[in-house]
């Protein structure tokens, strides 16, 4: 009987189990259909009326019960006139300057470039020549064509000649600061990693331990280079030599791309694949102030109409629950990994 009821409960955990990953696999292909670059829409919050309305909902919090109707009753007629003077143009928000704000949050493929790509094709079609575009970046790195591609937009937004600040809270180092020196100004707050200008490349090799079981791999090319170092085969110092060849020339590439934005910098000096703190970067020129983001919005909220502009999927059922399982999934990884993330962060 207790074998039996062993057996049955390994049927129910098994048959759980491959149900789970079968509605994990429905939902990951439903939301790949869904999430399409095509399907994306726009999204536009004003940053000015967020604040605005923050702020009444604190004083009404923190008013008396006796006087609050008043006050709401205020503030209802202060947004009727604001927006009665907004139609009639008398309002300051017509001649006030338009600051954009766009985010981007990187990975190690850069998988938002293309989604970032679209959103500042609608920033340069509406954004006039004295409008700014603040773009909070957060990103380690990663492929080098895939932050090049990225960059490449922020460079766009120079040559139709609007002020770029870049907002660095986090970290922008390797990739991320190749994002990031494209702007007209870079504000870092005080802890934040910048730099790591270098190139890294790692390639497990495990041809000594197919070897020793006595199994050949046959490695053809047509090119000399083709192939420089493998992870089946036999590697060789010349294709050694040239795969570092091809990782100095990436280095040269990336050295001359940020110093033709950045002349200021002593490139060689800073070209070590070294990181610094926000403070320790402003005195190196990698960035021109210190600061947080949420304070420079703050500061240009008062004498600015400021609208954050993304692009997002339509919200379905089946993109909730995908989105839910994936933040799970994701979240348990994190934390597993969290002591190791921060650790290599920190100076000793």
């Amino acid at each position: 009987m207790a074998e039996w009821v062993v057996e049955m409960g390994t049927f129910l955990l098994q048959t759980t189990l491959i149900m789970g990953a079968v509605g994990l696999l429905l939902i990951i292909v439903m939301r790949s259909k869904e999430t399409g670059e095509h399907g994306l829409k726009l999204h536009v919050e004003s940053l000015n009326d967020q604040r605005r309305a923050r702020q009444r909902r604190l004083r009404v919090t923190t008013t008396v019960q006796g006087a609050r109707k008043k006050l709401i009753k205020a503030f209802r007629q202060e947004e009727k006139a604001r927006q009665k003077a907004a139609k009639q143009g008398h309002s300051g928000s017509s001649s006030q300057q338009n600051v954009w704000v766009l985010d981007f949050h990187g990975d190690i493929k850069a998988s938002q470039a293309e989604r970032f790509a679209q959103e500042v094709s609608a920033v340069i079609d509406v954004a006039s020549a004295d409008d700014e575009v603040i773009v909070r970046l957060e990103s380690a790195g990663g492929l080098v064509h895939a932050y090049g591609l990225a960059a490449a937009q922020l460079d766009r937004l120079r040559e139709a000649g609007l002020t770029t600040t870049v907002c660095i809270d986090k970290v922008a180092a390797s990739g991320g600061y190749m994002m990031a020196c494209t702007a007209s100004h870079i504000k870092a707050a005080p802890f934040a990693v910048i730099g790591s200008i270098g190139v890294v490349a790692q390639v497990p090799n495990i041809h000594r331990l197919l070897k020793r079981n006595d199994i050949d791999v046959e490695l053809l090319t047509a090119g000399k280079y083709k192939r420089t170092l493998t992870v089946l085969g036999e590697n060789t110092e010349e294709g050694r030599e040239k795969f570092i060849d091809d990782l100095e020339n990436t280095h040269r590439l990336f050295k001359e791309y940020v110093s033709r934005h950045r002349p200021e910098m002593d490139i060689d000096t800073l070209a070590t694949g070294e990181i610094w703190y926000g403070s320790e970067a402003l005195e190196q020129k990698l960035v021109d102030s210190i600061g947080t983001s949420e304070a420079y919005l703050v500061e240009r909220i008062a004498n600015a109409q400021v609208y954050r502009v993304k692009l997002e999927p339509p919200k379905t059922l089946s993109r909730k629950v995908g989105l839910a399982v994936s933040a799970g999934v994701e979240h348990a990884i994190v934390k597993a990994l969290g002591v190791v993330d921060a650790a290599g962060w920190q100076r000793r």
